[in-house]
């Protein structure tokens, strides 16, 4: 087993798609960076002060004079309800949500990327981890070998997993870096909230809890990474249904932006919510944001995900078995 996963790693790299991935993390996170930078300077000059307590202040009274529109939506009066709730918990606790450093940018980029840009990165790993092998022509030749055809797909999926492992790395390890030349390096030890809950349109904070950001960074990276590897089974089983990778590639592309705009407007067609799609957005339950679909829960994502993910493999594995992919 060791030496085919080896040889898809090998092939893996000689695509040379983990390297693609490395270059656009390089190139857009400087752009975020800048990006966030001008957000912060933005609003330091609107308001004339650098104090974190007066900008979510005046944070609170936008949103408050938000609510008074007639013509919100509701799901969004809730959403800037609670989200009002949220800040002044924190200006109630002395505990500045924003504060500048790479730990801090870091942990607002996987806010941001774990729902559609991080999981279209994976897309470009995985989705044709099989169909190139249709178009490089090396199907018959791997299959003519005596390895079982179980074996070969879990060398795939073996590989895969690692080169997921190392995105999600390589994504928080540039991610701090380079957004550290701007905000600074500090901040490892700062005191993150989380713990908070919604009980139908209300904030709970009864368990409510603080620790510090690189614990926080570590469950919300590990959450990315479970996002991702669900993508990545997913994305394994239409590269196995699909000879095509370009085919493969607008599948995957079609569902991930679908349910961006899902989770945007699905919050009445409660049967949304067992759609793997809506369900990515894992880290707004530590951060206590308010889900897509009433009554979705952190552990009830994680199960779905779970649910999803399973049966692609168990697709994946059996028709990769039984298929004649030689013809």
């Amino acid at each position: 087993m060791l030496d085919l996963v080896q040889n898809e790693t090998i092939k893996l790299l000689r695509r040379r798609r983990f390297l693609v991935i490395v270059l656009i993390l390089a190139v857009l996170i400087p752009i975020f960076t800048y990006a966030q930078y001008r957000q912060v300077q933005t609003a330091q000059e609107r308001m004339g002060t650098s104090d974190w307590r007066a900008l979510l202040t005046q944070q609170i009274v936008d949103t408050q004079n938000r609510l008074a529109s007639s013509r919100l939506p509701e799901e969004w009066r809730q959403y800037l309800k609670i989200r009002i709730e949220q800040q002044q918990y924190y200006l109630d606790h002395d505990i500045n949500p924003n504060a500048p450093g790479g730990p801090s940018f870091a942990r607002g980029f996987m806010d941001q990327a774990i729902a559609l840009f991080l999981p279209l990165m994976i897309v470009v790993l995985a989705v044709d981890l099989v169909s190139a092998e249709y178009s490089e022509g090396t199907i018959k030749l791997l299959l003519t070998r005596p390895v079982r055809r179980w074996k070969v797909l879990t060398s795939k999926l073996l590989t895969l997993i690692l080169f997921i492992s190392l995105t999600i790395l390589v994504a928080l390890i540039m991610a701090y870096l380079i957004s550290g030349v701007i905000f600074g390096y500090g901040g490892w030890n700062l005191p993150v909230l989380t713990g908070f809950e919604i009980v139908g349109s209300e904030l709970d904070t009864s368990r409510v809890f603080m620790i510090p950001q690189w614990q926080y960074l570590v469950m919300q990276y590990g959450l990315g990474w479970f996002v991702c590897l669900i993508v990545g089974a997913i994305s394994l089983m239409v590269s196995v249904l699909v000879r095509s990778a370009a085919a493969g590639m607008g599948i995957m592309m079609a569902a991930l932006i679908s349910g961006s705009i899902l989770t945007q407007m699905a919050s009445s067609w409660e049967q949304a919510k067992y759609l793997f799609m809506v369900n990515m957005q894992l880290t707004d339950y530590l951060a206590g944001t308010l889900p897509p679909i009433s009554g979705m829960t952190l552990p009830f994502s994680l199960t779905v995900l779970s649910v999803w993910g399973a049966a692609a493999l168990i697709v994946a594995y059996t028709v990769f078995i039984r298929k004649d992919v030689t013809s």
